[in-house]
């Protein structure tokens, strides 16, 4: 849900500070200064604020071909926030599992990018696909995906089996490879430096995916904070990559209809006799799965800031800069159903953001 919060509420406990110059605190170095550009916080810059729902599994994303009535059902749901990173990957898997042996029409449930990237694969294997879906794709989460590639807040360590990692392993790969494959200003991506915390690139197996990296000391960067990285990754405009996704899906045959599936026994009447399930959240109530629940990220929009040309993940949140806007954020909470913002909680995404920008210093 997307609500009009009050912007002078939003920047309680302090008026926004416009950052320009050089340098902001700090010391200033002598010779050529090279800053990041400040992102501008001041309210007016503030275009919306809401909740994204994200679908986790502490056990990990489900790819699963199951019998159901006289059809076959292959499940591709649970990404909690890595949908946009593992689509291409994780749809891959399902479509291998569903089309093999396969003949005649497949159906797809669900329309955000599981649903449309699974379809499209479909469609590329040389099959009718029809997309049946109770909201249109600009309709449904994934619409509010911050769209950074980068596998986060999707499975528990110690929850996921051998099986689900070799999973997971393959879905990285594949989906990466067609990421670096799309025509980037047609869909809406771009690379961009990247600063995180130097711990975050340690996990093993994830080097191919942050190009480019390096430690830095502090002398290295311009934030107020120890111990960071930089490296170099994909960021997605949402909005635009779901719409030219479903156009695609469209020009190559397929169909859309408007349907809301509240029972299984409401699935078996559907003349396809391969269905894939891409419904997220979805898949709790229509499949009784009682692992699936939601991790609500609270976001921040700003208006678009051509000259922010980096991004960060940071212990102060998150700042994706997009063509549609800066996506703030940083927020993980457990079970909480609503998409409705809280004030405070949006209020103190934006000081936090407000206090990283203030610390900016000069490098040489």
């Amino acid at each position: 849900m997307l609500v009009n919060l009050d912007r002078r509420a939003l920047l309680a406990g302090g008026a926004a500070t416009l950052l320009s110059g050089c340098a902001t605190s700090g010391r200033r170095l002598k010779g050529e200064c090279t800053p990041l550009t400040p992102v501008k916080l001041d309210a007016a810059q503030i275009t919306r604020a809401y909740g994204c729902l994200r679908p986790y599994r502490a056990a990990g994303f489900v790819v699963r071909r199951d019998r159901f009535s006289d059809k076959a059902l292959v499940h591709n749901y649970g990404h909690g926030g890595a949908g946009i990173t593992l689509s291409w990957g994780t749809s891959r898997l399902a479509t291998s599992l569903g089309l093999a042996g396969h003949s005649g029409p497949v159906a797809v449930i669900g329309a955000g990018v599981m649903g449309l990237t699974t379809a499209r694969l479909v469609q590329e294997a040389g099959f009718p696909v029809t997309i049946y879906t109770a909201e249109v794709p600009m309709n449904t989460t994934s619409n509010l995906a911050g769209g950074q590639w980068g596998p986060t807040g999707h499975y528990r360590e110690s929850a996921v089996t051998a099986e689900w990692r070799s999973q997971y392993k393959a879905a990285l790969a594949a989906s990466w490879e067609r990421f670096r494959a799309m025509d980037e200003q047609r869909y809406g991506i771009r690379w961009l430096p990247t600063y995180t915390e130097a711990d975050r690139l340690a996990a093993p197996g994830l080097a191919p995916y942050f190009p480019g990296s390096r430690l830095l000391a502090q002398s290295d960067h311009p934030f107020s904070v120890r111990d960071l990285a930089v490296y170099r990754t994909m960021y997605v405009e949402v909005g635009r990559y779901l719409a030219e996704l479903a156009a695609d899906f469209l020009r190559a045959g397929g169909s859309i209809r408007m349907r809301r599936f509240t029972t299984p026994a409401e699935l078996s009447e559907l003349a396809e006799p391969l269905l894939f399930n891409c419904t997220g959240l979805g898949a709790r109530e229509l499949f009784g799965d009682q692992e699936l629940g939601p991790v609500r990220g609270q976001i921040v929009m700003l208006a678009p800031q051509p000259e922010v040309q980096y991004a960060y993940t940071l212990p102060s949140g998150y700042m994706f800069p997009r063509g549609d806007g800066i996506v703030l954020g940083g927020t993980f909470e457990r079970n909480m159903w609503s998409t409705v913002p809280d004030p405070q909680t949006v209020s103190g995404i934006v000081e936090a953001h407000r206090r990283l920008m203030a610390g900016l210093r000069c490098t040489a």
